[in-house]
């Protein structure tokens, strides 16, 4: 492919020379072959000289200095302007042109090549390529050496383009060779590696001791500058001062104390990067830190090439003319430099925030800049910081939501385990926190939680892993754990906020559903929730009537005269003598009465309860300050029960007692009517 378009560029190239190299008066064919060869021989050395353009390719660059040229024209601009834009408008969206930028580039420098009468009359534009005539002379006059300082700072501000840095991503990051090499440079100082100018040695004989260091000079200190270190002209007094040259005018200045800055911070962050932080996180931060570091010694070191091939052109092509005919000015590294201080800049400010915080709380730091800055490049900044930062955030969530374990040594997730020896006193009721895998043993942080998620989404994430620590210790399933943490576990990372929340419904989905089951199934949970309902609530009516029926000659006597055997034995002849007897014997099982604390003047109806015993792991659900609530509620079911058998008592004896006093009544009526003092017949009228 490289061989075919190398004949198709040759074949251009001779029917290009062809058609503008014409035959002279009295020419013979030989001196016209070898006019051609030269121009041909020309033209190939340029194309091989110059394999890539030394201006940013700009297609809307080009299009404004073309058009701006145009409008210029003092004969009809306007309507050219509008001409040229509508056919540079065709030419843009034209798919098969892949070098838009380059026609546009050839057809603007060719604007600018003066006519024939303007190049004899003035030597003002040389050829740009004099210096690669078939003769190897340049004819072009040097320009005289007090005006080489005004041509480096007009070469600043030139019109044509900035000169090309290599850039990645929207910002200065470097291959892997280009930082490494940056690194060396930093390791590995020495001043004379860059080339000085000859002829600027020779036109100052006393180079070494001149008050006013040029800008090449100033050039090659640069790089060392931009790191940190000392250098001649640009020495660093103490760590954080550096020192400029008294004698330098007020312009040079201002760009110098520009391009401090960066260093300045350069060395504030390195010192931030090598500190020691006890929190994954914060040194998360820190290797962040470094990798934006490394991209600005990669931004570094290309900027020292292009210094290097700078002064090399000047030096083998026009000496007199200064690096700034090369495209490399104090005022291009400002521009070159300019995004680099900005991040720079940004990193300096978190790190003076970060000092104070961590976990949770730092990423919530970071994330505000990202979501509440107005500038996008400081936006995207964070952003990408947050990308590498937030690993080990996301490590301990996946390890949470999937393995239901907590890794966390320097407490900086918004889930934390709690020590028992600093909960303080055990509420009545309560047991102990570290026998309560589920209410006690972890805890909810909200402090900690970033704000990269929701408080209703850090929840979920709190029910998600307790619920898997509490199915591996509690219930005793770590296998369905392990396993489920093999088939779902998937790699969580900042920005996919989708897969996360998806991630997150599933688990907490998947991790209830086992729980109920497990509940349910295993340790029989709603049965112990209907047997509390129908023996501790008095639910089932015919247990407890029987019950009392049973009980009441026992428990109107003193409480002293209660035997617990006595009770239990009763209790049983009420579950046989009752519906009670078909429920599953593990429930009856846990069925017992027993009296309460003795107190002088009880009966047993005072002191006679039933009790319901629950085990692990079902007391979670059913505490221990529950079951008293179940008792005292079935105390005071059981009075009112109490009062209904003495009523119904009461008023069988009194309605079998009345119904005995008639039948006296009427007997004693019939056998003798006369003498009966109760009687309901009248004595006749005399």
């Amino acid at each position: 492919m490289v061989d075919d378009r190398s004949h198709r560029v040759g074949s251009a190239l001779s029917a290009l020379v062809e058609t503008l190299v014409h035959p002279l008066t009295d020419e013979d064919d030989a001196s016209l072959d070898e006019r051609r060869d030269d121009a041909l021989a020309l033209a190939k050395s340029i194309l091989d000289g110059h394999p890539s353009p030394s201006v940013v390719p700009n297609v809307s660059h080009v299009s404004e200095l073309i058009k701006g040229k145009v409008s210029r024209d003092r004969d009809g601009g306007a309507d050219k302007a509008v001409r040229v834009s509508n056919l540079l408008s065709r030419l843009l969206s034209q798919p098969v042109l892949s070098q838009k930028w380059a026609i546009l580039s050839l057809l603007q420098q060719l604007a600018e090549v003066p006519s024939s009468e303007d190049a004899h009359g003035s030597d003002k534009a040389p050829s740009p390529h004099r210096s690669l005539r078939p003769n190897g002379h340049d004819r072009s006059p040097s320009p005289p050496p007090e005006k080489s300082n005004a041509r480096v700072f007009e070469d600043a501000f030139a019109s044509n383009g900035l000169p090309q840095v290599p850039q990645q991503g929207g910002r200065s990051l470097q291959s892997a060779e280009t930082v490494g090499f940056g690194e060396r440079r930093v390791r590995q100082r020495n001043e004379n590696t860059l080339p000085i100018l000859e002829t600027e040695r020779e036109g100052e004989p006393n180079a070494k001791n001149t008050e006013r260091p040029s800008e090449t000079l100033l050039l090659h200190d640069l790089p060392f500058t931009l790191q940190g270190l000392s250098s001649k002209h640009l020495p660093f007094s103490s760590r954080m001062t550096l020192d400029l040259p008294p004698t330098l005018p007020l312009p040079i200045v201002s760009l110098l104390h520009t391009l401090a800055e960066p260093s300045l911070l350069y060395l504030v962050l390195s010192d931030f990067v090598e500190s020691r932080d006890e929190g994954l996180v914060g040194q998360s931060l820190r290797s962040a830190i470094g990798m934006e570091l490394r991209a600005y010694l990669g931004l570094i070191a290309t900027l020292e090439g292009e210094i290097r091939r700078a002064i090399a052109a000047v030096r083998s092509d026009e000496p007199g003319n200064g690096v700034g005919k090369a495209g490399v000015t104090l005022k291009r590294c400002v521009v070159w430099t300019r995004e680099a201080t900005m991040g720079l800049r940004l990193m300096s400010l978190m790190a003076e925030e970060a000092q104070s915080k961590k976990g949770g709380r730092l990423i919530t730091m970071i994330h505000s800049y990202s979501t509440s800055h107005g500038d996008p490049f400081v936006a995207a900044f964070a952003e990408k910081l947050l990308t590498h930062m937030t690993r080990p955030f996301y490590d301990m969530l996946r390890q949470w939501i999937y393995d239901g374990e907590l890794s966390d040594p320097y407490r900086e997730f918004f889930v934390h385990e709690q020590d028992p020896k600093n909960d303080g006193p055990i509420q009545p009721g309560r047991r102990p926190p570290a026998m309560n895998v589920w209410e006690d043993k972890y805890a909810l942080e909200d402090a900690m939680i970033p704000s990269i998620i929701t408080q209703d989404f850090a929840k979920k994430v709190f029910l998600i892993g307790k619920s898997l620590n509490f199915i591996r210790y509690g219930c005793g399933d770590s296998a369905w754990v392990e396993a489920y943490c093999k088939e779902a576990s998937r790699e969580l990372h900042y920005g996919d906020t989708a897969t996360l929340e998806s991630s997150i419904d599933k688990a907490y989905k998947t991790t209830m559903a086992r729980l109920i089951t497990l509940m349910d199934t295993k340790f029989h949970l709603f049965a112990h929730l209907r047997a509390y309902k129908k023996y501790m609530l008095l639910g089932q009516g015919d247990f407890v009537a029987l019950l009392i029926e049973s009980l009441a000659g026992a428990l109107d006597r003193p409480a002293g005269s209660q035997y617990r055997h006595t009770l239990t034995a009763q209790l049983d002849h009420a579950i046989r003598g009752s519906n009670a007897q078909y429920d599953d014997p593990q429930i009856l099982e846990r069925l017992d009465a027993r009296l309460l604390e003795l107190s002088h003047g009880d009966i047993g109806w005072d002191l006679f309860t039933l009790e319901y015993r629950i085990d692990a792991p079902v007391d979670v659900v059913i505490t221990p300050w529950a079951s008293k609530q179940y008792l005292s509620i079935f105390n005071v079911l059981w009075r009112v029960k109490r009062v209904e058998f003495a009523l119904g008592s009461t008023w069988r004896r009194c309605m079998t007692g009345a119904r005995g006093v008639l039948a006296s009544v009427d007997e004693l009526e019939t056998l003798h009517p006369q003498q009966c003092p109760v009687s309901g017949n009248k004595p006749a009228a005399a």
